[in-house]
This record gives structure tokens, sequence and C-alpha cells, in this order.
């Protein structure tokens, strides 16, 4: 699928996540305002927008680790249709997270249990999904250290033997591994040498579009969302002040922030 991809080919279905009007503030500080927009099967959506631009805030809505003060999130559940999350109970919310929906944190250690075994951590995510068979169970481990580029002997090494690059990996392979309808990452590779991050997101982009996940992707890295994502949308002291098709934005910018943004990066 390319990022250049006409958006009627996503609007032919029904869509995964509807958001409407979604607003967040902390006391007197807008942490987003009037966010809006649909995402649809296999769709890759970035949020970009440097600290304090409101993406995180979003993100955490959108994943409800955080309720609005205003709008909506409707995602589309199984033989369900549409539910605005924040109307599910705590059971349903926790049994989305742990199965239909993965999450990809910037610092890994948030997303892994760092006193558990490689495989114990992908494990975990699969036996959430109903598996009980342990050599199944240990063989799909196995699969998905493989697909991520980890060696197969450190299956049951400790995530915190692993470097800050093989944990994040990891970190991929326990989210993915149930193949989840929608994953949210928070800056994927944020905190990574320049060559790990190449890796990291041919890695990420490859494991998505073979899968067909759904994805939003927050960063401040544009190169990031040039790669991985199919539409754009640039956030700046809390409103979304441009949004489009991933290479349209950033080739042909319209609003003064997001020109800045494309700017200060071809100069660096």
């Amino acid at each position: 699928m390319s990022a250049a991809m006409s958006l009627s080919s996503f609007n032919e279905r029904r869509p995964l996540l509807r958001v409407e009007n979604v607003g967040k503030s902390y006391g007197k500080t807008i942490g987003c305002r009037d966010v809006s927009f649909t995402l649809y099967p296999g769709e890759v959506i970035g949020i970009v927008g440097e600290s304090g631009s409101g993406k995180s805030t979003l993100l955490n809505l959108l994943s409800a680790q955080l309720t609005p003060d205003s709008g909506r999130v409707d995602y589309d559940m199984e033989g369900q249709g549409l539910r605005n999350i924040y109307d599910l109970s705590e059971p349903e919310r926790r049994r989305l997270v742990r199965t239909d929906w993965g999450i990809v944190h910037q610092n890994p250690r948030d997303g892994l249990r760092m006193d558990v075994s490689a495989g114990g951590n992908v494990g975990e995510r699969l036996m959430a999904v109903g598996q009980r068979h342990y050599g199944n169970i240990r063989a799909e481990g196995l699969d998905w250290l493989s697909k991520v580029e980890l060696d197969a002997s450190r299956v049951d090494h400790l995530p915190k033997t692993f470097s800050g690059g093989m944990q994040q990996r990891l970190q991929i392979a326990r989210n993915l591994v149930t193949r989840p309808r929608l994953v949210f990452m928070d800056e994927p590779t944020g905190g990574l040498d320049v060559s790990v991050q190449a890796r990291l997101l041919d890695l990420l982009r490859g494991l998505v579009r073979e899968l067909g996940i759904a994805a939003i992707v927050v960063t401040h890295d544009l190169a990031v969302v040039r790669l991985l994502a199919d539409r754009l949308m640039v956030m700046w002291k809390g409103n979304v002040v441009e949004e489009g098709l991933t290479d349209q934005v950033l080739d042909d910018p319209h609003h003064p922030y997001t020109q800045l943004l494309v700017s200060s990066v071809l100069q660096v």
C-alpha cells in the first residue's frame, strides 16, 4: 500500500475508528481541541507536531488512557458495530487493549514485563486471546522473535539484558503477535541510534503492511511518517492545522506551521 494511495480506496470500507470533536484541557491549558477524523482498516495515520502540540494527549484519548472533556471515539467492535470506547465497561476496555489493540511505547520498558523472559512476553499476549498449548505458544514466540530479527537463542533471556533497539523489537513482537486490528505507536523510534531507527522502521513498515494492520503513529520525526503513514495530521497548540495524504502534505505544505516543520528538517 502506497502512502500516496487515494482515500477513496479506504472510504469504500466501514470505518474502524471514528473520532468526533474530541477535546481535552488541563485547567486553562488546552491538550487538544475539536479533533475529528476517520480511520479505515489497514490505514496508517501519522500525527506530527513539536513537544506540547497535543499529539500525545490525542493518542492517550484515542487509546482510552484518558477520558475527553468533549466528543467521542467510536471503534468497530466485532459483532457489535461502532461503539463509543468511553461507554465500554472497564473489562471491555482491558480486553480491547490486550487483544484487539496494540500499544507500542517510546520507552519499551513501559510495554514489556522486564521480569519475564522474551518468549514469555510474547506468550502472554497469545494466552490473552485464548491459546493454551505450551508447545504452540513457544513455537509462535520463536517465530516472532525471528520476524523482528531477534536471535531465537535469546527466547529465555530477560528483556533487561537486551539493548534498547532489541527491547523495542521485542515490544513490537509482543504487540503484533495477536494480529491486532489497530496499533497505537508513540515515538516508536525515539531515543534510538540512527542506524537502529532505519532498521526498525523497515521492520515496522513490512509487518504492518503484511498483516494489514491499521495504525496511528505519533512522532515529531517527519521521516518516520513519510515511511509509515498513508495520511498525515499536523498538530499545533492542540489543534489539527493541516491534514491530507502524507506525501502531499510534506511536499506541498499549506499551513505556516507545517511549512516551518518541513523547512526545519530540510535545513538540518
